[in-house]
């Protein structure tokens, strides 16, 4: 049984349940309602014949006794029958309604009861609500009063209710059916999109796809579970999409440096004398292929968060010192690099990792800088973090390349991830990034194409608890 014929016969169970409960107390009220009023009209009644009876002053029971009161109820048109027996069960009087047979005694049970009492007897097919009133004079018993009314009205009216009843419950059971039935199609359609998709992304391979929201509400669950599964579709063709272009990128990295190897081999292979020139170069290929190799490692690791860190309290300024002064030599005549503002900062970071994150920042900088441009490296604190920024004099980045500069391999021509020189791989900002982030920081990045480009890595202040 589906999901939606689940819901459906809930509803109806619960519908048909509660109806029923309601419906049964409905009709038991009513009935005791209608019942309560008539017994009231019994009692009404017999207080009125007891009235007549004592203004009789004790005569001997006649027609002419009852008279006054006989014209009161056949001008009131109350439908009951009145009977007065003796204690020897000799009927003295009565008021002949059109109910049963005047002869009989209403309740010829409760004529020996000795005590005033309602009862619903039947009698020649029809059914009677009997009040039985016995009667004293003293302490000496002299008879019973019965009035009676037929229940034949409260029968009918009992019958039409519980139709009535049979009928609405059937009525609003279909009813609500097929709404909940409707409504259910209608709230489970997202889900079965859902499923529908999963189904063709897994027959064909495309991760392209997503679901439409189909006007749900932003806070609705199925609209959540929507919102989950697409990011979950991006972020699988996101991977999907990384992973392809890495192992085209990697065969495309390896390729060259395996080539000037394999050219190299054959030349040594020609010449009768050792090439140094040819061993150096493919000892230089060698060297390429193994930094390569080492920042893809290094990356797989960062990027499933198993990347190795060892935290120590440690000052910012030593660091940002020591990396100006490995560069020096790098920057040489050609850029001009120095030191912008100063701060007393000590973090709590790994600080080989963080110097590899710097050098790899300042070393782009001063790679992508034309003759004659400056590098500047500053850093400072905030209440809550640390900031390093480089700020550079190069050509800038591109607008449509700033998204992507963090992505590995990528390759626009000025997206500072690959050296002219032919050392860098596009791995190193990814690298940069991943250990930002394992540290619980983050880098930013401004850039004006013919301006410049600034970065700026955001760090947590040291913690309490940092290992020393």
């Amino acid at each position: 049984m589906t999901l939606r014929s689940r819901l459906t016969v809930l509803y109806i169970v619960l519908l048909v349940g509660l109806q029923l409960v309601l419906g049964v107390t409905l009709y038991q009220v009513i009935s005791a309602t209608l019942l309560k009023d008539v017994d009231a009209l019994l009692e009404s009644t017999s207080r009125r014949v007891l009235a007549q009876i004592n203004r009789s002053g004790g005569q001997a029971f006649s027609p002419e006794i009852f008279a006054p009161l006989v014209e009161e109820l056949e001008a009131e048109h109350l439908n009951v029958a009145l009977q007065l027996w003796g204690v020897q069960e000799n009927l003295l009087w009565q008021w002949p309604a059109q109910i049963g047979r005047p002869t009989k005694p209403l309740s010829r049970y409760d004529l020996y009861q000795q005590h005033s009492r309602f009862n619903t007897v039947t009698l020649d097919g029809e059914r009677l609500r009997v009040f039985s009133l016995y009667l004293r004079r003293g302490n000496e018993p002299f008879g019973v009063l019965q009035i009676g009314q037929s229940l034949a009205f409260l029968d009918r009216l009992r019958n039409a209710m519980l139709r009535i009843l049979v009928v609405w419950n059937l009525v609003t059971t279909l009813g609500v059916g097929l709404l909940v039935w409707t409504a259910t199609h209608r709230m489970l359609e997202p889900v079965e999109a859902v499923t529908q998709t999963a189904l063709q992304i897994t027959r064909a391979d495309d991760l392209s796809r997503r679901i439409p929201r189909f006007g749900l509400p932003k806070h609705d669950e199925i609209g959540q579970l929507i919102n989950a599964f697409n990011q979950t579709l991006e972020r699988l063709e996101q991977l999907f999409w990384v992973q392809r272009r890495f192992l085209e990128d990697v065969s495309h990295e390896l390729r060259t440096p395996l080539t000037v190897i394999k050219g190299n081999l054959a030349l040594l292979r020609h010449v009768p004398a050792q090439d140094l020139e040819s061993v150096d170069s493919i000892e230089n290929e060698v060297d390429r292929l193994t930094r390569l190799v080492g920042d893809l490692l290094v990356l797989s690791r960062a990027e499933s968060g198993n990347l190795p860190l060892t935290f120590q309290s440690m000052e910012l300024d030593t660091l940002v010192l020591e990396v100006l002064s490995d560069l020096k030599m790098v920057a040489g005549e050609r850029v001009q690099l120095r030191l912008g503002e100063l701060d007393q900062v000590v973090l709590c970071a790994d600080r080989d990792r963080l110097k590899q994150v710097l050098v790899n920042l300042v070393g782009n900088a001063i790679r992508y800088t034309p003759e004659g441009g400056s590098v500047e490296v500053g850093f400072g604190r905030t209440e809550t973090q640390a900031y390093v920024r480089v700020r550079d004099t190069g050509p800038g980045i591109a607008p449509e390349d700033l998204p992507h500069i963090f992505e590995r391999f990528y390759r626009a021509e000025k997206a500072r991830t690959r050296s002219k020189d032919g050392h860098g791989f596009g791995l190193g900002l990814s690298i940069a990034y991943w250990i930002v982030h394992a540290h619980e920081g983050r880098i930013e990045v401004d850039s004006q194409p013919g301006e410049g480009t600034t970065f700026t890595v955001w760090l947590p202040l040291e913690r309490p608890d940092c290992a020393t």
